[in-house]
């Protein structure tokens, strides 16, 4: 008997059909001789809802009352999934993020899972109940409500299988699997049968949205084999497992972009120890993250320094880089969100050379500017006009020969 996670998301539990419809679904997997333990989202828009009640009452909603209110929505959907499990003739209970004591750190709103006190579920488990955790939502050690952020179920249902040793943690969604490309901008774009975990977390935080970046840390800490699948398919999605699971070797594995970024440039700083660290720490101190960064060779003491932060705080970092620029008597600063960040992914990347090369012939045949570049091990990205992401992800597809039938394998 194996005992799975099974996640369900909020468009898989989005009205009372498809909660039924997820309910069968975990139902058929217990019959099937597993013991189950099932982790919830809120319903498709609930917790948007609760988030602008939150600010239609405050426009700077008390941090700790508002993760008691959005933190509802999952409790919510807990406790209906159980119903319906019930109500198919098996027992099943639901507990909330505090009744199974997902003991987290006090940032309200981006908390951490540090502990999970499993052993109601097992109570529950040796009694042949499928049990349901509201996902999302934990306690820190005085007790008080706390949620993990945009996409927390992922991590709450990735933190309870390593907590419970799963044999495999399932995520249901609204797609397939993990694609080559996005095939909404990609058609020829395919499901990849199994990626490794380095690969879904250079992808998770390039843009791809099926699984959330913590969610993957945990998994790849643990040893946790994730399968991220469609509830509204019986095939087969995506194993996100080790490295030495996979099989298909590819030298990339996938194109991804984000258009959710914006750059920054201030021209002519002084180019002397501590200045970057001073700007950088602003930045920090204000809860922005910087993804790329690019200084260029000074000139005569002074230097150039771009970077790209995502594109909703671009208006909580200007002010701040105007009031440096002025205190450095820099020259000045602009800035972008007209632009894209390309990138290609693959753990084949590490032992072929040319990538780098390739990507960069194809983008200047298309005649699309590269304004930055960033790279890791398994890892290229490009930053570029934002109109041109379609041209460039298709471009780049092809010439890697991602598509249905094109796959060169690392031996071939």
């Amino acid at each position: 008997m194996s005992l799975i996670v099974q996640k369900f998301g909020g468009t898989s539990l989005a009205g009372l059909d498809r909660i039924r419809h997820a309910a069968r679904r975990i139902v058929e997997t217990r019959k099937a001789g597993h013991e189950v333990v099932v982790v919830v989202s809120a319903m498709a828009g609930e917790t948007d809802r609760l988030v602008g009640l939150a600010h239609d009452i405050s426009p700077d909603p008390d941090p700790r009352e508002y993760d008691v209110l959005v933190s509802t929505g999952e409790t919510q959907t807990s406790a209906l999934m159980v119903m319906a499990v019930q109500a198919l003739g098996v027992p099943s209970r639901s507990f909330t993020g505090a009744q199974v004591r997902v003991r987290t750190d006090t940032a309200h709103t981006r908390a951490r899972i540090q502990a999970i006190d499993v052993a109601p579920i097992r109570d529950e488990l040796a009694r042949g109940a499928i049990v349901v955790v509201a996902g999302f939502q934990g306690t820190d050690q005085e007790g008080n409500i706390t949620t993990l952020g945009r996409g927390g179920s992922d991590t709450s249902a990735v933190a309870v299988a390593a907590a419970l040793k799963a044999d495999w943690c399932e995520i249901y969604t609204d797609v397939e699997g993990v694609f080559t490309s996005d095939p909404n901008m990609v058609p020829a774009a395919r499901k990849l049968e199994r990626v490794s975990y380095d690969e879904m977390l250079e992808m998770a935080s390039l843009g791809v949205k099926v699984l959330q970046i913590r969610a993957v840390k945990f998994a790849k800490q643990y040893g946790i084999p994730l399968h991220v699948r469609s509830s509204f398919s019986d095939e087969e999605g995506t194993w996100v497992v080790t490295e030495e699971d996979v099989m298909e070797r590819l030298v990339v594995s996938g194109v991804t972009y984000n258009r959710g970024e914006a750059k920054v440039t201030i021209f002519g700083i002084p180019d002397t120890p501590g200045v970057a660290a001073r700007i950088f720490s602003e930045i920090s101190d204000s809860g922005v993250v910087v993804d790329v960064i690019v200084q260029n060779v000074s000139t005569r003491g002074h230097t150039d320094l771009t970077f790209t932060v995502p594109r909703g705080d671009l208006s909580r970092v200007l002010p701040l880089m105007q009031r440096l620029a002025d205190e450095f008597g820099a020259a000045g600063i602009t800035s972008d969100d007209s632009i894209a960040k390309i990138s290609v992914v693959g753990l084949g990347m590490r032992d072929h050379a040319g990538v780098a090369s390739k990507m960069f012939r194809v983008l200047s045949e298309e005649g699309i500017n590269i304004e930055m570049i960033n790279t890791s091990e398994i890892k290229i990205s490009v930053v570029i006009e934002e109109k041109y992401t379609e041209l460039a992800c298709r471009a780049l597809h092809e010439v890697f020969e991602l598509g249905a039938g094109t796959g060169i394998s690392e031996e071939s």
